[in-house]
């Protein structure tokens, strides 16, 4: 891996190779992807190690799919703050379990929330707890009628390295 011109990680065929296998084999050892890739596992391990400290590679946790347990409903929701400052109100969605991710925004809205919900009326009481946080002026609610590319970075990493 080294740095590009513009400041920013290149990766090697090698590198790309690991990511691939972790991605689609995320309990994968470090001895089986020397064994299919063909290279020594120290080599393997010193490049993952270093994918880690580099930050490219922030986490193995499992992928959930949360519908099975209930949250059927995902929802977009984009918040309108009167007063006070974005960081109290990420801190306060923060709390809120149903909130998986937020966005500052620059454009109509302040912050985007990507949110779920076991019911409409599970949805409209966590609307109404956002909408009840200091701060919020108005929210706007956009519903998911289904996910067609679910959320995904190796993409950009191959793209990356054949391009």
């Amino acid at each position: 891996m080294k740095l590009s011109q513009r400041g920013r990680r290149s990766l090697d065929q090698i590198d790309t190779s690991i990511l691939r296998l972790l991605a689609s084999e995320p309990r994968i050892g470090a001895l089986e992807i020397s064994r299919r890739l063909g290279i020594a596992r120290g080599t393997v391990t010193a490049r993952i190690a270093r994918l880690e400290q580099d930050g490219v590679v922030t986490g193995y946790g499992p992928d959930i799919d949360l519908a099975t347990l209930g949250y059927v409903l995902t929802a977009f929701v984009t918040v309108e703050m009167q007063s006070g400052t974005y960081k109290d109100l990420i801190d306060k969605l923060r709390e809120i379990p149903e909130v998986l991710e937020t966005h500052v925004l620059a454009g109509p809205g302040d912050i985007l929330c990507r949110v779920v919900a076991r019911s409409n009326d599970h949805l409209m009481a966590l609307l109404q707890d956002i909408l009840g946080s200091e701060g919020v002026g108005k929210t706007t609610t956009a519903i998911s009628l289904s996910e067609e590319i679910s959320p995904r970075s190796l993409s950009l990493v191959i793209s990356d390295a054949e391009g």
